[in-house]
């Protein structure tokens, strides 16, 4: 084991590695009760997802030791699983077996760009403060999410607001007791989060859960069994056929932006990680970089497959590797907690949403750091960044975010004579924004 992952040559130890990888799967626990929720909305089955998002994370993360050797872990990730729920099926109208195709096609994508010479080409020619704003947009939305998930905020009078009362559904106005749990599970993750808690997330989902009892928040099952618990709910239901019914326009649109956002996730995830905690050589590059972005678009494959939204590189691996962590054996480790995670799906239901939209909300804090990325001095950037991540939960859509912020970065350089400023792959998704706007509204 020592020899094949090279542990001690790393500066590692096997107790290092395991370590670091129990922490990192703590850190990222969370999705194992989030993805299901988000993706369920659609009609998916909730225990098949969660199966799923088990199963796809274990093969990414077995992926990114095997191929790789490095301390990533992976998983269906946040952002992604929204723009699959709230833009392609609830906004775009396609049904979630459509929208499973199209993430089979965009994973199929990344993998093409991910073994040939175009992925150094497409990395560099997205500028810098675009997808740092994408990153702070995204994680904008899912709090946006999170906060309507439990009506916290309400739009009756016509116009947004606050809601400690709601309609019980009789005309009686009720306290929303969803709304205040969802408070109090904020302020508990917050503080478990500033006291730098391992696993704060998952910690928050749990008590918020347990709190929600005597609430009436929270609910037991009638029985719990694996009995019925399978993933041939939502395995290999990819309906190509439905996706080309609709338009080959919408469909490039969507392919392309899961694409963008997965490879931006993975490579910032990957660099930014790898330098802080100096595992990168001299040139800044991390060593079996490209063969983990090969792991992560055949787990986004294999995931869409299996039924779920596309698979990436999460952030929290950070956490394991501040343990010490420097190999896949870190991965391994995380795969098969994974694995062993499936057996939670007869009581995965307990957990309302009361208690998942506190880490939906904090996800989004922890995203939208990527905003000071940002130069706010320099309204070339400022107006194109702001849009990004303004329209992302303005329009309740990722994509109009990617398309706003593309076309008004373009236009404005074309407009102040800089037309060679911007990468020609920028022109490229723009004109494909505005044909599909214009298309959309005639």
């Amino acid at each position: 084991m020592d020899k094949f992952f090279k542990i001690s040559e790393r500066g590692s130890s096997v107790r290092t590695e395991i370590v670091g990888g129990v922490t990192t799967f703590f850190a990222m626990a969370y999705i194992i009760f989030v993805n299901p929720q988000m993706l369920s909305q659609t009609g998916m089955d909730y225990s098949g997802v969660l199966l799923a998002t088990c199963i796809s994370a274990a093969i990414g993360c077995l992926l990114t030791a095997l191929l790789a050797n490095a301390p990533f872990a992976q998983a269906p990730g946040m952002g992604l699983n929204a723009f699959f729920t709230f833009t392609v099926c609830f906004g775009m109208g396609y049904t979630w077996q459509e929208a499973l195709a199209i993430v089979l096609l965009s994973g199929i994508l990344f993998l093409i760009i991910a073994v040939s010479p175009l992925r150094s080409k497409i990395i560099s020619s997205i500028p810098g403060f675009l997808k740092s704003a994408i990153s702070a947009g995204i994680g904008l939305f899912i709090a946006f999410i999170g906060i309507l998930n439990v009506s916290l905020v309400g739009f009756g009078g016509g116009v947004p607001a606050l809601q400690f009362l709601v309609d019980d559904g009789a005309g009686n106005m009720v306290a929303n007791t969803a709304g205040i749990l969802a408070i109090i599970g904020l302020l508990i993750t917050a503080i478990l989060m500033a006291y730098k808690v391992k696993g704060a997330i998952v910690i928050g989902i749990i008590v918020t859960a347990i709190i929600g009892f005597p609430m009436g928040e929270t609910h037991l099952p009638e029985s719990i069994t694996m009995a019925g618990i399978s993933l041939g709910s939502v395995a290999f239901k990819m309906d190509f056929g439905g996706v080309m019914a609709k338009g080959i326009l919408p469909l490039i649109t969507a392919v392309i932006s899961f694409t963008l956002v997965d490879c931006f996730d993975t490579v910032g995830t990957l660099i930014g990680t790898a330098k802080n905690a100096g595992m990168t050589d001299k040139h800044g590059n991390l060593p079996g970089g490209d063969r983990a972005l090969i792991a992560d678009a055949v787990a986004t494959c294999c995931g869409a497959c299996l039924g779920t939204s596309t698979v990436t590189t999460f952030v929290e691996s950070s956490t394991g590797i501040s343990e010490g962590a420097r190999t896949g054996l870190h991965s391994i480790v995380v795969g098969v907690l994974f694995l062993l995670a499936c057996l939670l799906a007869p009581v995965a239901g307990i957990i309302p949403s009361a208690a998942t939209a506190p880490a939906l909300i904090i996800v989004g804090v922890l995203m939208l750091k990527g905003a000071v990325e940002v130069n706010w001095s320099d309204f070339e950037e400022a107006c194109p960044a702001f849009l990004t991540i303004a329209m992302m939960p303005f329009a309740y859509s990722i994509s109009d975010g990617i398309g706003f912020g593309f076309i008004s970065y373009s236009i404005i350089k074309l407009a102040r004579g800089k037309a060679k400023d911007v990468p020609v792959l920028v022109y490229i998704i723009s004109v494909l924004f505005i044909a599909k706007y214009i298309l959309t509204s005639v």
